[in-house]
């Protein structure tokens, strides 16, 4: 017990993260900024792979990999035009992305054995 509680308090915090620095241009930055925003918006809470499937669908020239994607994402939460939510249900988690000023409006995948469309019996 003792050994546990000095392996924590002996444990270096972690160090905080930089601010990312974006290497694209102030204009394409901004294009991208906007029409991730958009998507967002119109979509409503999305998830990392959802929010991907929807850029591509729009065929955002900017954009050049998932990865690169996710570091405007994260740029974007840093300047508070987005924020990420966690819906936990259960035992599991869903990260999602949303705008500021949105209500949240979740998916709920129903449960197998709660359907009810079904009358119950006594």
């Amino acid at each position: 017990m003792f050994g546990t509680a000095i392996r924590c308090i002996a444990r270096k915090p972690k160090p905080p993260m930089k601010p990312i620095e974006l290497n694209t241009p102030p204009e394409q930055t901004q294009t991208i900024t906007r029409a991730i925003f958009d998507i967002v918006k119109e979509h409503g809470p999305l998830t990392i792979s959802e929010t991907w499937d929807h850029v591509k669908e729009v065929g955002l020239r900017g954009l050049t990999s998932k990865r690169h994607m996710k570091i405007m994402l994260r740029w974007m939460r840093e300047r508070q035009k987005l924020r990420l939510i966690c819906n936990h249900v259960g035992a599991q988690k869903q990260f999602l992305y949303t705008t500021w000023f949105t209500k949240h409006n979740f998916r709920q995948k129903p449960k197998p054995g709660s359907d009810s469309s079904q009358p119950k019996s006594p």
